[in-house]
């Protein structure tokens, strides 16, 4: 049986969530490490709304035919948007408003509170992922 039959799509996402906060957590660490190099501008990895339409058109695409993408030179349905799995988010910019004299454009209280933020949604889903499958052990065990 497919994990998928047991959770629905909670286990992909969980997982697909910690995994792209992990990329996240990197791309900051990044730009903390490049806070003295001059002309760096600082990035990060904008996902949660792609993950959110994904999750959106995964589950309008239920009850409609649906067809695979087995080569990259496939064009999608029109309304079908790629599952989950296929979210690897975006990396984007985020300059500082007053960059520094040397050009470098990282403002280290930003950038910690972005850390913060994405360690605490980290530890949320594996909190959330561990529930699951305590779930799935209680009721393996009949208790």
């Amino acid at each position: 049986m497919p994990i998928d039959g047991i959770f629905g799509s909670t286990i992909e996402l969980l997982s697909k969530n910690i995994d792209l906060r992990a990329k996240n957590h990197n791309q900051i660490s990044a730009n903390l490490a490049n806070a003295e190099t001059p002309n760096y501008v600082p990035s990060v990895l904008s996902f949660e709304g792609e993950l959110r339409d994904a999750l959106k058109s995964q589950s309008n695409n239920k009850n409609r035919a649906t067809g695979s993408l087995t080569n990259p030179r496939h064009i999608p349905l029109k309304g079908m948007a790629g599952g989950v799995s296929e979210v690897h988010g975006t990396v984007i910019q985020t300059p500082a408003a007053i960059p520094g004299r040397d050009g470098n454009a990282v403002e280290m209280e930003q950038e910690m509170g972005n850390l913060a933020s994405n360690q605490i949604m980290f530890n949320a889903s594996v909190q959330m992922l561990n529930k699951k499958f305590e779930g799935l052990k209680l009721a393996i065990k009949g208790q």
